[in-house]
């Protein structure tokens, strides 16, 4: 677990070498194909040689179950260096050395020819546990809704939409809070006027950061400062990302509305194997180009089994403020279009307007502004509201 307020525990190799020795890898233990370890701080590099042939879906489980295990002991990353060869892997008792067979000088392992050393390959291996899917995980039990608002590339107006969804929602006479999981690029706190505002912690438990009457959290309201980088590695991002939500004491919610990174990585796979999500909400401008990007986050949702709730068609029409001429600039229709390939409602339109940007630079969206930008949205969460029962997966008993 990632803990982001507490201090570091102290990790010992001893510690690590005796988890290490529970795990098997091939129906043998993990030493005998462990050829290098290190622990630097709370990171620790392994380097394993297996046979070229290897079953990779055994090595991935293996992966996350030592990110699972080791996490105890305080181990924030893992890095596993996969060696791979056509001899067998050295004896257990010689695990941790590297042979040169061009010196001469060195006692060389005879490769034994005896099955029993032989390494299981995807042929001959039993079958891995499969990945969760998001019709096996538990609802949240405070929780009715959880809407992920996804793009498949930044800068087309996501985290915008997504404040001022979770506005306009509330607007509706619900209840909402905010996940900002956007852990490299944390906007929410700035864009709701909370910027610096700590969250509490009760019980070993973030308690959300009210803004506006929104239960919020992000990293963003975690760091020292707002030029302070997230430089982690995927493994650390998606502890992060799941700490944030298992150990927030979320309140009852109708809707916790979360601010998806872009893309299509290692964030959006762990929440759409372990997060139980009602609907995704695709933000697009109508470009080509930022549409083959949202088509490829359209395309994930499909796969993992979240169904897509609508488009939102983002800086549609640019109307001059001087001459009031209206023009597309970003090209015409193109939301539309993507929603109707996919059959998916086209859940709004928005301006490109410099009004938009002023309010949120101010702290004070659109919808809390009650703006002329405001119907727009207030629009979208009708239709998100409209649509939302048909997908409906209810409160659970999941206690955390």
């Amino acid at each position: 677990m990632f803990n982001l307020f507490k201090k570091k525990p102290t990790i010992s190799m001893t510690d690590v070498d005796k988890t290490l020795k529970d795990f098997t890898v091939f129906g043998k233990p993990l030493g005998e194909f462990i050829v290098d370890k290190a622990l630097d701080g709370d990171v620790l590099n392994l380097a394993l040689r297996v046979h070229k042939d290897a079953n990779r879906a055994e090595i991935d489980k293996l992966y996350q179950d030592l990110q699972a295990r080791l996490h105890l002991l305080g181990v924030a990353q893992i890095n596993v260096d996969v060696r791979l060869s056509d001899a067998v892997p050295a004896p257990a008792s010689a695990s941790a050395q590297v042979f040169d067979p061009k010196d001469k000088s060195k006692p060389q392992a005879k490769p034994s020819t005896d099955k029993t050393d032989k390494i299981p390959t995807q042929a001959d291996s039993e079958p891995t546990k499969k990945a969760p899917t998001q019709a096996s995980l538990a609802p949240h039990p405070r929780i009715r809704h959880i809407i992920v608002v996804a793009s498949g590339k930044g800068g087309v107006g996501k985290s915008t939409t997504t404040v001022n969804l979770a506005l306009a929602l509330q607007k509706l006479g619900k209840r909402v809070g905010i996940l900002d999981a956007d852990i490299y690029g944390p906007s929410i706190p700035d864009m709701l006027g909370v910027a610096g505002v700590k969250p509490q912690v009760e019980n070993d438990q973030f308690v959300p950061i009210d803004a506006h009457g929104i239960a919020m959290l992000s990293i963003g309201s975690l760091l020292d400062g707002e030029s302070t980088p997230v430089a982690w590695r995927g493994i650390k991002a998606t502890g992060a990302l799941m700490q944030l939500y298992n150990q927030t004491n979320w309140p009852q919610l109708d809707y916790l509305v979360v601010d998806m990174p872009p893309g299509t990585g290692d964030v959006q796979l762990t929440l759409a194997q372990r997060i139980p999500v009602t609907g995704a909400v695709i933000v697009t401008t109508p470009q080509h180009i930022a549409l083959l990007d949202a088509q490829k986050g359209m395309e994930m949702f499909i796969k993992t089994q979240i169904p897509v709730l609508g488009v939102v068609e983002n800086m549609a029409l640019h109307t001059c403020s001087n001459c009031g001429h209206t023009e597309a600039i970003f090209g015409a229709d193109g939301g539309d279009k993507l929603a109707q390939a996919y059959q998916v409602p086209l859940l709004g339109q928005l301006p490109l307007a410099a009004g938009i940007r002023k309010q949120m630079d101010a702290g004070t969206p659109s919808v809390l502004a009650d703006d002329d930008f405001a119907k727009h949205y207030l629009a979208i969460a009708q239709n998100v509201e409209k649509n939302i029962g048909k997908f409906d997966k209810g409160a659970g008993n999941r206690i955390f």
